[in-house]
């Protein structure tokens, strides 16, 4: 569930920020983690989460400009310095220009990033925070693309996946509504003198034809607000908590979902790993990526994992490592290679929802496709139906 939230910053700067937690009490404790002061929170729909990210700051294009000029050997200062003549008129032109200032005044990288929670988040300022104590800012910062560069590759993916199934029933749902909309009242009218003699299933379409041509206006009117109705009520996060759950309850499909999570959990945790960041520390502040289902998991790891308890057999207890992750992760423990063993983790799950939303979407856009033309043969037969009948009548 995602919050609008209102903080005061560890600084004593005001921002509207947004953030993702299961309920109130939750956000309360990852905002006190992130070093806020919640003011006030509420939770945001799926239209204005839309708009929120439409608006977003281009972090990964920041990210990558300030590499290449650090890279190259400009001090951080004059760097940001360039960036914010390069982008004057733009969001990141604005924020540039504020951490230049921020940084004349004497302040941490990490601790100027962090007057801008809605540009960059605790993950990000974390990160910057850990490079500070080693004086590796380009490994920090090329850690942090890396990591952004391999989860966008995986929604990529799944885009992919689900792109063509979409055109088909968008398609699909053109020609029904043409049919049903233009062709069927024109055809009602040529088959109304024929009364009962129509088959039954035949009448039916006939009578939408002429519902249509006289109430078309209205129809269209109430089909658009039961869209608008379905929309808002899909977007209430108490529905898609409640969806969520029945497809976990869903033999193999919760396996998946599962895994899909898991693997950007785990990414996560090998960025902050990687990067200096303690385990539990770290822990803590992944704990937004698990939604639904796995947060109080999370926090019972965290607790264990506080206590001195292993993290193979912690993550494996709490439903946070399948048997084949948890092999994996005893042997990054032996190893005392944590971070790196996480992203091979994240990769293994990463791999296996790709596999198996393949094998789906091959088997599903058949199917689609099948029911698609299915619906669109049956209106075609009905409205042709009377002609075949008295074609038989005059033989």
């Amino acid at each position: 569930m995602k919050f609008r939230v209102k903080v005061v910053s560890a600084s004593g700067g005001v921002a509207d920020v947004s953030m993702e937690a299961a309920d109130a009490a939750e956000l309360s404790r990852l905002a006190q983690l992130q070093g806020y002061d919640v003011i006030s929170a509420s939770p945001l729909g799926a239209w204005a989460d839309v708009r929120l990210r439409t608006t977003q700051f281009p972090l990964t294009l920041f990210s990558h400009q300030l590499l290449v000029l650090v890279r190259s050997g400009l001090p951080l200062l004059e760097a940001i310095e360039t960036l914010s003549a390069k982008e004057k008129r733009t969001s990141v032109g604005t924020v540039c220009s504020q951490l230049v200032e921020l940084l004349r005044q004497g302040q941490s990288f990490s601790r100027a990033l962090e007057h801008f929670p809605a540009a960059f988040p605790a993950l990000y300022v974390a990160t910057i925070r850990a490079s500070e104590r080693t004086g590796d800012l380009v490994e920090a910062l090329s850690r942090y693309l890396a990591y952004r560069t391999q989860l966008d590759a995986v929604r990529k993916r799944l885009v992919s996946a689900m792109l063509y199934p979409a055109l088909l029933v968008f398609v699909g749902g053109l020609i029904v509504v043409f049919l049903l909309t233009y062709v069927v009242p024109k055809f009602s009218r040529v088959y109304e003198d024929m009364g009962d003699r129509l088959p039954l299933l035949s009448r039916l379409l006939m009578g939408w034809g002429k519902a249509f041509e006289a109430y078309g206006l209205w129809i269209g009117v109430l089909f658009a607000l039961g869209l608008l109705l379905a929309g808002y009520w899909l977007s209430r996060p108490s529905i898609i908590r409640s969806v969520i759950a029945h497809l976990r309850a869903l033999p193999g499909v919760g396996e998946k979902l599962q895994a899909h999570q898991l693997a950007g959990f785990y990414r996560t945790l090998g960025m902050l790993l990687r990067g200096g960041i303690p385990l539990v520390t770290a822990l803590e502040m992944a704990a937004g990526i698990v939604r639904a289902g796995l947060g109080e998991n999370v926090a019972r790891a965290t607790a264990a994992l506080s206590e001195g308890r292993p993290v193979a057999e912690t993550f494996e207890r709490h439903g946070l490592a399948t048997e084949v992750a948890a092999r994996l992760l005893r042997v990054g423990e032996r190893s005392g290679e944590l971070g790196p063993m996480m992203d091979n983790i994240a990769a293994y799950f990463e791999d296996e929802t790709a596999q198996w939303l393949d094998r789906v979407t091959r088997l599903f856009e058949p199917v689609l496709m099948l029911a698609i033309g299915g619906m669109i043969g049956t209106i075609v037969l009905l409205m042709y139906m009377p002609i075949f009948d008295l074609a038989s009548s005059i033989r």
